[in-house]
């Protein structure tokens, strides 16, 4: 007999719970990767909300809102494989490489490349990253793997892929939106990655091997545009002339400190919503490190201004697509001819606007390949059967061998592929609505930053679709970002 559908007692009960346990989750990642703990320790959170995460939970909450429902669905799952989350951020915290009798943490083995100026000496480093993901993290991941497609049949779903059909994720018609942009822009990326590797590291795409490119994406030629003192003033102001004074948010923290532990990269960690967001910060300079903290500093305003009568789901569930697309709006101010005659003392715009394009396209077309992979991944019997298909369908995407070893770290959870795919989609569509509206310095107008305010106190309540039917009255759809990458390129 079929669990009866939950009373409206129940749902809010649910979502009481849900929001504390999320509340809790996040400030253990804050936790962790501001470096204030080594460990990251979920078990004993999950222990504490058991009642969320077991099976007859969700299968009770089929009869909820559907993103109650997908919640109640991931909590089951999670708990499954909460021993594998910790595992896993355990050793990358504790894993260390020795290149050329140099020790190197794991986790900052990616900054180690990008900052290495010698090929072979990157090749060495990347051959030992790749060693280190075959022999410690792989067999958790796999087994990770291994579980969570044998719990899926217990949601009544044949595999991961049709469950998120069911949760209302398009994903087949988001995969021929992106095989067409694949289509439509193969020629444009042969050319432009092909000058660009050579400007930038003396040598062809065809010539060029995975550890190039966070070399190639380094760019330390920009430093001078972009130093590391300048990164926090610069979007102090930015948010100023919306009407935003960072300073005086009493809900958003800086976490400014450096500590030995601390993520490299900035970060956004929501634990309450909207009354206590975290924004991490250490600040080590060049254009990527720029363009993660206006990234972040978009997620940290959207959940700092979202309204606090909002249900939960709308408060920290909802549409992916929408808070990544907020955070993309800000995070491309940062390569925005208009910004950087406004902001930055940078005499070649253009060139960095094409630049910023170029970079747009190739993570464009890589997330478009991992979306076409993670739906044949999902439905595949067997994970490790899949290994030389990632290594295919990324490597005709970038023109550049992929590492097949890199075929189940490079899955995001929840199909969260598809709320970056759309979020580009977003974000190119309603810059041109800015624009159209209050003109190219749409960033430094206040009646822009009061529409961004009164947007953003929506929450993720709207999906992205509907968020921008609204505002504009267009279709999200991904040929939007094609043409906007098109535009930067043309400069």
């Amino acid at each position: 007999m079929a669990a009866a559908p939950p009373t409206n007692r129940e749902i809010d009960a649910f979502r009481a719970q849900a929001d504390r346990f999320v509340a809790d989750l996040d400030e253990e990642y804050y936790l962790h990767f501001a470096g204030h703990k080594e460990s990251l320790e979920v078990e004993v959170i999950y222990e504490r909300y058991e009642e969320l995460t077991r099976l007859e939970t969700a299968q009770r909450l089929a009869g909820a809102p559907v993103e109650l429902w997908r919640f109640a669905c991931e909590g089951y799952l999670g708990n499954l494989t909460r021993e594998h989350q910790e595992k896993v951020a355990t050793v990358e915290a504790e894993l260390q490489a020795t290149v050329d009798g140099e020790t190197i943490p794991f986790r900052m083995l990616r900054v180690a490349l990008s900052n290495e100026p010698d090929r072979d000496r990157r090749q060495r480093l990347e051959r030992a990253r790749l060693e280190l993901t075959e022999e410690h993290l792989n067999p958790v991941y796999l087994d990770a793997s291994r579980v969570d497609r044998e719990a899926v049949h217990a949601l009544d779903a044949p595999n991961y892929y049709e469950l998120y059909k069911r949760f209302g994720f398009r994903l087949d018609e988001l995969a021929e939106e992106c095989e067409e942009l694949l289509d439509v822009t193969e020629r444009t990326w042969e050319e432009v990655g092909d000058r660009m590797f050579r400007d930038r590291l003396g040598l062809g795409l065809a010539d060029a091997r995975t550890w190039d490119v966070p070399r190639l994406f380094r760019a330390p030629e920009w430093d001078v545009a972009y130093p590391p003192d300048a990164m926090l003033p610069a979007l102090e102001a930015t948010l100023r002339d919306l009407g935003i004074d960072l300073r005086s948010q009493e809900n958003v923290h800086l976490d400014l400190e450096s500590r030995p532990a601390k993520s490299p990269r900035a970060f956004c960690a929501p634990i309450e919503v909207p009354g206590r967001v975290m924004l991490v910060i250490q600040p080590i300079g060049g254009r990527d490190d720029w363009e993660a903290l206006f990234h972040e500093a978009g997620h940290t305003e959207q959940y700092a201004h979202t309204s606090p009568d909002l249900p939960m789901e709308a408060k920290r569930l909802g549409d992916m697509a929408v808070t990544e697309g907020w955070a993309m709006l800000i995070q491309h101010l940062v390569t925005e001819p208009a910004w950087l005659n406004r902001r930055l003392d940078v005499p070649r715009v253009d060139e960095l606007a094409r630049d910023g394009a170029a970079t747009l396209l190739y993570y464009v077309r890589r997330y478009c390949a991992k979306l076409l992979y993670e739906i044949e991944f999902f439905q595949a019997d067997d994970a490790e059967s899949m290994k030389p298909r990632y290594a295919e369908l990324l490597t005709e995407a970038l023109k550049l061998p992929a590492n097949a070893a890199n075929y189940l770290a490079d899955i995001d959870g929840s199909f969260y592929v598809t709320g970056y795919l759309r979020s580009w989609a977003f974000e190119a569509q309603l810059r041109d609505f800015l624009r159209a509206e209050f003109g190219n310095e749409w960033f430094a107008r206040r009646e822009a930053g009061d529409l961004l305010r009164e947007l953003w106190s929506l929450g993720q309540g709207p999906t992205a679709d509907e968020l921008l039917r609204d505002v504009t009255g267009a279709r999200l759809e991904m040929a939007a970002v094609g043409d906007r990458i098109r535009e930067g390129l043309l400069r």
